[in-house]
């Protein structure tokens, strides 16, 4: 045999992976192979791919269960790591913590995103002290990703397990995508559960993708399958730059979608009547731009990103349908982590705001919400990339501040004609000042004063006296609303601010 017929036989057998068996088992369940999943992600094959032999000497162990490499996702480079869970589930060694470690590293230097393909069982017990402990033990990984957050764009397509420290993988980064029914994730397990602290729970309960989806909030994506969990992620990275230091690439700008009804005609007048936010967000954005971020978790407030005449936009809009859009502490978390989020990597802000505010009582105090209504105010106030604000029906109490309010300093603090902006809204503004007064009253002269009262007060805060005070920036014709955004995001795109000088904040996490 030629030493070129045994590279051959080599290489073609370590791309063969682990043993049928096991991608068998794989097949059943739904899941693809490591590297059918990596030539969907990519737009051709990977370009380059590092460590390809790493434990060759091991028959058992090709590339040592991780694919490291570079290849383009819509053109642009990007550095993976793919576990290989055919090869001992997917699990870590020295090798492979190693190769993690180079092609982070790798990613820094060239300031491009770092993708996160996750299906592993954690550690190998057997190498613990290789791989675990050091200084490019393990937890250099999460040392690296902390280093590349807001650097660089950092996805997460959690395929299978991420069991125990492992978790924190798809913790660090930008965005976690999970596939139902295969992905998890959990510090322990419930077998380890039910051994330590004497609870019985379900893998599901404890760490599954829908749980981390919709109650936890460390998943932000739910798909149904890996190829939708692939498609999501491309089109995810298409909003984004290649790091902080770049903007977002200008697509081929589209009309909105048609509607019957104009945005004039969506909007109730009655200040508490359900409403539908994504009615106006889709009446905004270029027609099917929209790709949402937490759909499940937290739906009281939206988070996603969109184009605006071919632009990338940050949105975050009160959802009325959903808990009145009040805030609650996992909306405030939703809230502050999408800004961050955008204004990592230079993508403009739009808040569409029609809020009572924040909640109130015994749960949610207990439960911090001024510690993370502040978390939120404090992102919120930090974002220096353009940002507009406007009010739809109601902006009420910190409501108002803590979606970019005029004192925030928002480029602009736009208002529709159906707009209030209070302390409170009527009806408990009336109550708070009247309620002695009113229960003085016969009976049947209350509902004529409580009417009375409340008309006055609804006049104290008519949106063009709040123009007139200079409260807000202009009353935009609904119908108008995106040709006054277009044009407003294309003058304040030189915008160039350092929000103060400092080390760093100490922040209400």
């Amino acid at each position: 045999m030629t030493y070129t017929e045994d590279l051959q036989q080599r290489v073609e057998k370590i791309k063969q992976g682990g043993q049928e068996k096991y991608h068998k088992k794989n097949k059943e369940k739904g899941k693809l192979f490591v590297r059918k999943r990596l030539e969907l992600l990519f737009d051709e094959d990977i370009d380059i791919e590092d460590a390809f032999f790493a434990n060759c000497m091991e028959d058992s162990l090709p590339s040592d269960g991780v694919v490291t490499g570079i290849g383009r996702v819509n053109g642009q480079e990007v550095c993976v790591m793919a576990n290989d869970s055919t090869v001992k589930a997917g699990s870590w060694g020295k090798r492979t913590v190693e190769k993690i470690i180079r092609i982070q590293e790798t990613a820094a230097k060239l300031e491009i995103p770092m993708l996160y393909l996750v299906d592993s069982a954690g550690a190998r017990i057997t190498d613990q002290v290789e791989m675990f402990p050091g200084r490019r033990g393990a937890g250099r990984i999460f040392h690296n990703q902390i280093k590349l957050s807001g650097r660089v764009p950092q996805v997460c397509l959690l395929f299978g397990p991420s069991a125990a420290g492992g978790a924190y993988i798809p913790a660090f980064c930008d965005i976690v995508v999970m596939v139902d029914g295969n992905a998890s994730m959990y510090l322990g397990s419930p077998r380890m559960a039910e051994k330590v602290i004497g609870e019985k729970v379900s893998l599901e309960e404890m760490g599954g993708a829908n749980m981390h989806c919709s109650v936890s909030g460390v998943g932000d994506v739910l798909v149904k399958s890996e190829e939708e969990a692939i498609t999501y992620t491309r089109d995810y990275l298409d909003y984004f730059p290649a790091n902080f230091r770049n903007k977002p690439s200008k697509k081929e700008p589209k009309e909105v979608k048609t509607f019957e009804k104009p945005i004039k005609d969506i909007i109730p007048e009655n200040q508490n009547a359900p409403f539908n936010m994504f009615d106006l967000i889709n009446r905004l954005i270029d027609e099917n731009s929209f790709c949402e971020v937490k759909k499940k978790f937290a739906p009281e407030l939206i988070t996603g990103l969109a184009r605006m005449n071919g632009a990338s936009v940050g949105i975050i809009a009160n959802q009325p349908r959903m808990k009145g859009g009040v805030l609650f502490p996992d909306s405030a978390d939703k809230a502050a982590k999408f800004i961050q989020l955008c204004d990592a990597f230079n993508i403009p802000l739009l808040f569409l705001m029609d809020i009572p505010g924040f909640m109130i009582g015994t749960k949610v105090e207990q439960a911090g919400i001024i510690r993370h209504g502040a978390k939120m105010l404090a992102a919120m106030s930090e974002a220096t990339v353009p940002k507009i604000s406007v009010v739809v029906r109601k902006a009420y109490g910190a409501g108002l501040y803590a979606m970019a309010g005029p004192a925030f300093e928002p480029d602009a603090c736009l208002a529709l004609p159906t707009a209030q902006i209070a302390v409170m809204g009527p009806e408990a503004a009336v109550n708070a000042v009247y309620a002695n007064k009113i229960a003085e009253l016969p009976e049947e002269e209350r509902p004529a004063f409580v009417k009375e009262k409340q008309e006055e007060y609804k006049d104290n805060i008519d949106i063009y006296r709040l123009a007139s005070e200079m409260v807000v920036d202009a009353i935009v014709d609904p119908d108008m609303l995106r040709t006054e955004l277009i044009k407003r995001y294309k003058l304040y795109e030189t915008k160039n601010i350092e929000f103060t000088e400092r080390k760093h904040g100490v922040y209400p996490v």
